[in-house]
């Protein structure tokens, strides 16, 4: 999961794997896959390196 911030300054705890859409509309838009979209004052580029740490390391714990 990622914290993530709506544009009012309410933060989220958001489950990444019901991530299915991000865009920059320039705002953040980042749909789930339960159709539900939210706004958000992070970048793609920012999630996206979220997600790929929290990945990585679920990833290297299962190696070992």
């Amino acid at each position: 999961m990622i914290y993530l911030t709506r544009l009012n300054g309410e933060v989220l705890l958001v489950n990444i794997d019901l991530i299915e859409l991000m865009e920059e509309t320039p705002d953040t838009v980042v749909t789930l896959t339960t159709g539900r979209k939210l706004v958000v004052k992070e970048s793609v580029r920012h999630i996206s390196a979220q997600i790929i740490k929290i990945k990585r390391a679920i990833f290297t714990t299962l190696k070992k």
